[in-house]
C-alpha cells in the first residue's frame, strides 16, 4: 500500500475519532456548505470550537474553505479523502480475508 494512501487514511481516521468533528461532517453532509457560525447555530458546540475542528478537518482534506460575502468562509464537504480511507480499509479486509481463508483450509472441517 502506498505511503500516500496510508498518510491520507491516517488523517481521516484521526479526524473521525472526535464526535464533534463527526457531527460537523454530518451537518455539512445534510445541510450543505456552511460557515462556522451557521454550524454553531445547528450544533451544541461553540463557534470557536467549531472553527478549530474545521481547521483540522480542512487539514485532513475532508472540508474545503470557500470565501464568501463579507469575508465569511463557507466550508464544503469533500469525499475524496474518505474514499481513500475506504480503499485502505478494503485492502486490509482483503488481506485478512485471505489469511482467514487459508487458516480455515489448514484447520479443516
Amino acid at each position: 500500500m502506498s505511503p500516500d494512501i496510508e498518510a491520507i487514511a491516517e488523517q481521516v481516521f484521526v479526524a473521525l475519532a472526535d464526535p464533534s468533528r463527526r457531527a460537523i461532517l454530518a451537518a455539512l453532509a445534510s445541510g450543505g456548505p456552511a460557515t462556522a457560525t451557521e454550524l454553531a447555530d445547528r450544533l451544541p458546540i461553540t463557534r470557536q470550537a467549531i472553527a478549530k475542528h474545521l481547521a483540522l478537518l480542512a487539514e485532513a482534506g475532508l472540508v474545503t474553505p470557500e470565501p464568501g460575502e463579507r469575508r465569511r468562509v463557507r466550508y464544503r464537504l469533500r469525499s475524496a479523502p474518505m474514499q481513500v480511507a475506504q480503499q485502505f480499509l478494503a485492502a486490509l479486509a482483503r488481506d485478512w480475508d485471505g489469511r482467514l481463508d487459508a487458516l480455515k483450509e489448514h484447520l479443516g472441517p
